[in-house]
């Protein structure tokens, strides 16, 4: 018998980092390979706190950690501050805890693969100088992805500047058949914070850099839903939708925060095709004055809401709206999206939660804040027209009007609902046997096994 693989999956310390990455490393256990999953010590931490699994299926992945380098009372949220201590402190952590593996386990248990995580592109380098085969993956989509490796180009055409503030206010496509994106959506795009921006920015192109000597390129996504991207990275192996297991066998979701099952309970008293269900994430910040104009406006839509939000700021609000509405610290969003009474999502558009409402035939409405998500939005609306966008007045504020005429033209829209279900078509077929993502899938194991 030859000897087992050994995948070690190695996460960037952020829940759309985290939450992909597991499911892969989940579909990989599936297949009888041995999984270690590295995450920081803090976010170890957070991860088993909030899983409900305990006891024999826990062992499926063996969970392991590493030092962020940050003390116990620092701020996490700080991204500039965490990124630039674990790119100082975990390299030497990490390099240490593949050698320990090694020699304490026999030669057929030993670490035959590395998965790093973009935002920790550097791990790809201690895998290749120890020997080890290696994959980048990519949380974001391969749109994004194209468009971070792309980098040196929009450099060097003058489009951008060595911190990649745009330089021109123009329309650029990656390619003949690729849609076009405005200089000012890039994926590395931060409003109003400069400094997280040029970190986001430099992140992306130490990433470019080892994804050239990365054995595979994988990314959560499917071909069928961006063949124009896909066809621009040769080594890329679009394995996408991940999503949890049919079998309900999932060792943990990856989530920083306990999931409120009761929503689902609520949700089976609702009409079909009636709640709208609302979240934005786990880094998304209002201003007391947009904070107050979406809750009156998801008052004035007067429909079913299911509400994500982790703030004492929605007090008022339940007093006046009553049963009609349900708010929940944390949702299982997957099975709230797959389930019946489900209208539409209003959502920040990051890419995780954009693949699950298209893998469950969601409209959306779309309120992006950050990063890729205004190129997601860009897609939603304009390319798979599965959705509406929200324009902000002059003084930056979306109104609660424009919220209520929005959310109701995207509840009367057929055509975009009927496009919605055949995108849960399309993602359905990709993972199903002799699907695009499920032959490369099949791909990806074959080689790490071989």
């Amino acid at each position: 018998m030859g000897k087992r693989a050994h995948v070690l999956a190695v996460s960037y310390p952020a829940q759309g980092h985290v939450r992909p990455l597991m499911k892969l490393s989940q579909r990989i256990a599936d297949r009888g390979i041995k999984v270690t999953f590295v995450s920081t010590e803090f976010i170890h931490d957070v991860i088993l706190a909030a899983s409900p699994e305990k006891g024999e299926e826990q062992n499926r992945i063996e969970m392991v950690s590493v030092p962020d380098g940050l003390e116990p009372g620092d701020d996490r949220k700080d991204l500039t501050k965490l990124s630039e201590s674990i790119s100082t402190v975990m390299p030497g952590h990490l390099e240490e805890l593949i050698n320990k593996i090694n020699l304490s386990s026999d030669v057929d248990e030993q670490i035959t693969c590395v998965i790093a995580d973009v935002g920790v592109s550097w791990a790809l380098g201690i895998a290749q100088k120890m020997g080890i085969k290696n994959a980048m993956f990519f949380p974001p989509s391969v749109t994004s992805f194209a468009w971070s490796l792309h980098v040196p180009k929009l450099i060097e055409g003058g489009v951008i500047d060595n911190n990649g503030t745009a330089l021109k206010n123009e329309m650029i496509s990656l390619s003949p058949d690729s849609p076009a994106m405005s200089s000012a959506d890039f994926l590395w795009n931060c409003p109003g914070n400069p400094t997280l921006q040029k970190l986001a920015f430099a992140c992306l192109i130490s990433s470019a850099e080892a994804a050239k000597t990365s054995n595979w390129l994988l990314c959560n996504s499917f071909y069928e839903l961006e063949s124009s991207a896909c066809k621009l990275i040769p080594k890329l192996l679009s394995i996408g939708p991940l999503l949890l297991s049919s079998d309900g066998l999932e060792q943990s979701t990856g989530s920083f925060w306990p999931e409120d099952s009761t929503c689902l309970t609520w949700l089976d008293a609702q009409p079909n095709k009636s709640v709208i269900y609302v979240a934005f994430g786990s880094t998304a910040i209002f201003s007391a004055q947009q904070f107050e104009e979406l809750a009156l406006g998801l008052e004035l839509v007067a429909q079913p809401i299911l509400w994500v939000v982790r703030s004492d700021l929605t007090d008022g609000f339940s007093e006046r709206v009553g049963d009609h509405v349900k708010i929940v610290k944390w949702a299982p969003q997957e099975k709230v999206l797959a389930h019946p009474s489900i209208a539409c999502f209003l959502s920040h558009c990051g890419w995780n939660s954009t693949l699950e409402g298209l893998s469950m035939g969601v409209p959306f409405l779309c309120w992006p804040y950050f990063a890729d998500q205004f190129l997601n939005r860009n897609y939603i609306c304009d390319v798979w027209k599965v959705g509406l966008g929200l324009k902000a007045e002059g003084n930056g504020i979306i109104s609660r009007h424009e919220i209520r005429r929005q959310m109701e033209m995207l509840l009367s829209d057929g055509s975009i609902r009927a496009n919605a279900v055949k995108m849960k078509e399309l993602a359905g077929r990709s993972i199903s046997e002799g699907g695009s993502s499920f032959k490369n899938f099949n791909h990806f194991i074959e080689q790490i096994m071989g």
